[in-house]
């Protein structure tokens, strides 16, 4: 089991940057992939980014070249640089915990049905 909370989401106009953190109540580097998920109001929920803890990532195509994943072992957290911000990244972002492999997630995608354990979310907001 594995509790996740995140924080640093907020406002921010089209063009800006945030960073958003989540903290695990335990060590997850050894068991488990982690990833960033976002939701908007009446659209399904998509997969942002994941990492290993080899340090390999996966991107979605809307995201890649903006957004960074990157985890602190030491500290049992996980981050998300979020730059260049579009009104469409406006949504509910959250983490979650799989135990699937990075090679599944590499060749299938960051897929919601992948995902076991999952925090409360943080929401986003880019005006324009």
């Amino acid at each position: 089991q594995v509790q996740l909370v995140e924080s640093g989401g907020g406002s921010v106009q089209a063009g800006g940057s945030l960073a958003l953190s989540c903290a695990a109540s335990r060590n997850t580097s050894d068991d488990y992939r982690m990833a960033w998920f976002r939701q908007a109001p009446g659209k399904e929920r998509e997969g942002v980014a994941a990492i290993d803890n080899q340090g390999d990532t996966r991107y979605a195509a809307s995201v890649k070249g903006r957004f960074t994943i990157s985890q602190d072992n030491a500290e049992n957290t996980l981050h998300l640089l979020m730059n260049s911000l579009e009104p469409d990244d406006t949504a509910m972002y959250y983490c979650a915990a799989t135990r699937v492999s990075m090679l599944a997630i590499q060749r299938l995608g960051i897929m919601t049905q992948y995902f076991s354990y999952w925090g409360q979310g943080t929401q986003v907001t880019v005006s324009s």
